[in-house]
């Protein structure tokens, strides 16, 4: 006979995750059924933040192309900046969704092994990188396809190499051309959200997160660092940062968070490709409605409002 705990678990996840579906309303609900589900997990005194944080680094978590090889089969990738040269740590290209939307992705990827993470540099891009993303964003543009981003970095490369070749102007310049773009931006954190090497295409008219997914200027350890003069206590940081989905979804500073399978999107990536194309397909839906202008004006105000100026 099965455990009648168990069976609630089940009927909580399934409530929880159509409610995350939705990018509005049924917020004080969803936090009700959050709050159960950890206490019938027997979750009390644990640390969520940095739960997420582990989930978010899972070595078998999926990451862009796994993603994008289950919903745009036919998916057509574009290399090179026409500058510099070309840039594995972000995967960039063209195709049609599950379902008939025609759209432009662009990923970033860490890398399964020890040599596909030397080879994708551990998902830290590069300036070429970044602008490859926005040659190909602009490409998107002019051609009135929608644009969906995926974010999962560490943070943007510093090395000596990067700043000789404009690390900072190449992230300035994306976020600035970014707000001006034409068609339909969605962004969705599927992993790990690092600083400005995620901010650099996270300009977007929706922001999505995966149940799972952290979003910080920086990482709990180097937070450690500097405020606690300890890396160690990253757990502590991480908890401080508000880092998570829930978190950032009550601040107002993401529109949505997609659910993920029981246990986390590394135990099943087709389940988690699922969840995530219904979000975009819905998204696309909706902003298929608003004209150029609108969009440029959505995503500007979008941003606008999550900062407080005082003026005298």
């Amino acid at each position: 006979m099965s455990d009648p705990s168990e069976a609630r678990i089940s009927e909580l996840e399934r409530e929880i995750a159509q409610l995350q579906m939705k990018s509005t309303g049924a917020q004080a609900r969803l936090q009700d059924l959050q709050s159960e589900l950890i206490g019938l997990r027997g979750e009390q005194g644990v640390n969520i933040s940095w739960q997420r944080v582990q989930l978010a680094r899972h070595p078998k978590r999926p990451h862009s192309l796994d993603y994008i090889q289950r919903i745009m089969p036919d998916f057509t990738e574009i290399h090179g900046d026409r500058a510099f040269g070309e840039d594995p740590a972000i995967v960039t290209g063209f195709g049609t969704l599950i379902g008939g939307h025609q759209a432009m992705i662009i990923g970033q990827q860490k890398g399964r092994d020890t040599k596909q993470k030397l080879f994708r540099n551990f998902g830290m891009p590069k300036p070429e990188g970044y602008r490859k993303a926005m040659r190909v964003m602009e490409l998107a543009s002019k051609f009135r396809r929608p644009i969906i981003n995926f974010l999962d970095t560490p943070g943007a490369y510093p090395g000596i190499d990067a700043e000789e070749r404009g690390q900072a102007e190449a992230i300035a310049h994306n976020l600035r051309e970014m707000a001006r773009l034409e068609v339909p931006v969605i962004v969705v954190v599927i992993g790990e959200g690092g600083s400005g090497g995620a901010l650099a295409l996270g300009i977007g008219n929706r922001v999505f997160m995966l149940e799972n997914a952290i979003y910080s200027v920086i990482s709990p350890e180097s937070c450690a660092a500097i405020i606690y003069r300890d890396s160690t206590k990253g757990e502590l940081a991480a908890s401080a940062l508000k880092i998570t989905a829930a978190d950032l979804m009550r601040l107002g500073l993401i529109d949505g968070i997609i659910p993920e399978p029981p246990g986390g999107a590394q135990d099943d990536h087709d389940r988690a490709a699922d969840f995530l194309l219904t979000s975009l397909t819905g998204t696309l839906d909706e902003l298929a409605n608003f004209s150029p202008e609108q969009l440029i004006e959505d995503r500007c105000q979008k941003f606008r409002r999550m900062g407080n100026f005082f003026t005298e």
